[in-house]
């Protein structure tokens, strides 16, 4: 995805830049996959402000996004289209299985609608294809990794992050986060081919204090 820039015809649009999203699907999400969000508006449960200058903003419907990739071990599944996600700076894929089941993942960079993806005990290098790490080469960069075996991605799932698998010792893995920590985890535990999507997000400049 490219920038937007903008001719300044007010002086915030001077300053603004934003991820052009001409290329992401323009209709609704799917509604089996959703749920409504609400707003604490800065409310406790005896309806007072706890927490001032709350409120407002878009409202917002829950993208059900499978961070655990189990469900369909070994089953092919086609990348329909790619999705804005107002709750999250990565954008997310739908894909669909054989029996016309649906579901939402992370969308990885250079994943394209009619992409074949799978998730299997052993899987080919190819962006969206989730597995094991320890069944993963050395060198490999992954996203959305399991700290706990089931539990569901947890690290690496926000805009252009990653991990890169640097050894192997004893069942256990060690990964090399963006920010240089190195994080030792078990083997059979899952990750995701690939970076995440949407890495010109750091360069969003909003032009104004709010938007």
């Amino acid at each position: 995805m490219a920038l937007k820039t903008f001719k300044p015809v007010t002086p915030s649009l001077r300053q603004l830049v934003l991820v052009d999203r001409r290329e992401l699907y323009k209709g609704k999400p799917v509604k089996k996959l959703t749920e409504g969000k609400s707003s604490s508006g800065g409310r406790n449960n005896l309806g007072r402000i706890t927490v001032r200058f709350r409120g407002g903003g878009h409202k917002r419907t829950l993208r059900n996004v499978d961070f655990k990739r189990r469900e369909q071990m070994g089953v092919s599944a086609t990348v329909e289209r790619i999705e804005y996600d107002p709750n999250r700076t990565a954008f997310i894929a739908l894909i669909a299985f054989p029996d016309g089941t649906q579901s939402y993942i992370l969308a990885p960079q250079r994943l394209s609608p009619g992409d074949k993806v799978i998730a299997a005990e052993q899987v080919d290098i190819k962006p969206g294809n989730a597995g094991p790490v320890g069944n993963m080469p050395v060198g490999t960069i992954v996203h959305n990794v399991e700290l706990k075996i089931g539990k569901g991605g947890a690290i690496a799932r926000s805009a252009g992050n990653y991990a890169q698998i640097v050894g192997r010792d004893q069942g256990y893995v060690t990964l090399r986060l963006n920010s240089g920590e190195q994080r030792l985890v078990h083997g059979q535990c899952f990750a995701s081919v690939g970076a995440v999507s949407n890495p010109d997000h750091m360069n969003i400049s909003l032009g104004k204090a709010g938007r």
